[in-house]
């Protein structure tokens, strides 16, 4: 099965781009078919409603949430790929559906995501919530838990554009994690279960991204969701969506995931026993922090009457403006030797930089500048 092809066919056309919210999704989870149980389980802080999809009758039950943080979207758009899949009469959605019971839900921080904050309405990460269960959407995931007693859980998210698969210039565009259920981070079977289903889903992403997938630090914090799931015995597995090259409305990442969503399914439909792929797991490099989005290389920046050859780096912020996100680059680094990689990279060849303030970069200011005075550059970019 050609899933790349396959996603071609059903990738949900109404949803686009980072930013996603209820009032996204929820025309189409009214148009869903008698198939998918469509419900509302609790409401947020703000009172907006939390829905869940329930999908298939199967033995095998998953529990997969995504916007856990409010704008981390790639993942929700994802999910709806699946749903679309789902609703055809294929023999393999047919099988998904004879062989699992899926409940998925959507949208965890409806406040964050319109919002587009991390944070819920109270600012309180969720994902730190595990443990004192402060928040509403917190027990409300935490009640799905207990009373599905899922046999998988998927904790999906977004990573930022900062991480590489390893020490290497490809970008992470995806990572997995099979988290630690202690202090120990030793791996038991509840654990080795997670991994296989991450070896699985990383083999067939190599087909595609070869190179650009990751393993996410395991250092343990009970307070984090998958920790703790990882800690009551049932096998969980972190999803981070992240970067491909040139993608920063994460649509090409989104089929990546849609990729490892099918994969892991079947995986998990044809194989009872699991065998031990510790080693293979460990081998999936890990994420490091060695990327900016934007790196200028030899650069001359006068310098209280000193000319420097310098190097300096630009990051985007996603900024919400009239429900759209705009993305705004401002200096992040200056430093001689910077040891970072570009997803775009300029040399000045020792030219000079000048802006229209005190022709010095500098943290926090707007990537707007010039080199030698003739070639512009806006929000980062060449003016062309």
């Amino acid at each position: 099965m050609n899933l790349i092809e396959i996603y071609s066919e059903i990738k949900q056309q109404k949803l686009f781009g980072r930013y996603i919210t209820n009032k996204h999704i929820e025309p189409i989870l009214e148009s869903l078919s008698n198939d998918f149980g469509v419900s509302t389980i609790g409401c947020s802080v703000n009172k907006k409603p939390i829905y869940a999809v329930k999908i298939g009758t199967g033995s095998n039950k998953i529990l997969m949430w995504s916007q856990m943080h409010g704008n981390e979207s790639t993942t929700t758009k994802s999910l709806f790929d699946l749903f679309n899949f789902l609703k055809q009469d294929s023999v393999e959605a047919e099988n998904i559906k004879k062989e699992f019971t899926l409940l998925c839900i959507p949208i965890l921080n409806p406040d964050g995501a319109e919002a587009y904050t991390r944070v819920n309405a109270n600012e309180i990460d969720l994902n730190r919530d595990s443990v004192n269960l402060s928040q509403p959407e917190s027990l409300l995931l935490r009640k799905m838990f207990d009373d599905f007693k899922p046999d998988y859980c998927f904790n999906l998210h977004d990573q930022r554009t900062i991480f590489s698969a390893g020490n290497t210039r490809n970008p992470a565009t995806v990572s997995f994690l099979a988290p630690a259920y202690d202090e120990s981070r030793d791996y038991n079977d509840v654990r080795r279960k997670a991994i296989s289903v991450i070896v699985a889903m990383n083999d067939e992403l190599q087909k595609y991204i070869p190179n650009q997938v990751g393993r996410f630090d395991d250092s343990f914090n009970i307070n984090c969701i998958g920790d703790m799931f990882q800690s009551l015995n049932v096998p969980t597995i972190l999803f981070e969506a992240g970067h491909y090259q040139g993608d920063y409305e994460r649509e090409e990442t989104r089929k990546y995931i849609f990729v490892a969503l099918m994969s892991s399914l079947q995986f998990i439909y044809n194989n009872d026993t699991i065998e031990d792929k510790t080693t293979n797991y460990v081998n999936i490099p890990q994420n490091r922090v060695l990327f900016v989005d934007f790196a200028y290389r030899n650069f001359n920046v006068n310098c209280n009457s000193l000319n420097i050859i310098t190097t300096f780096a630009a990051q985007y912020k996603e900024i919400l403006i009239d429900n759209k996100i705009v993305f705004e680059a401002y200096f992040t680094e200056i430093k001689d030797g910077l040891a970072f990689f570009g997803h775009q990279e300029y040399d000045g060849e020792e030219g000079d930089y000048s802006d229209d303030s005190n022709n010095v970069p500098e943290i926090g200011k707007k990537a707007n500048f010039y080199l030698n005075k003739n070639i512009k550059f806006v929000n980062g970019l060449i003016k062309m």
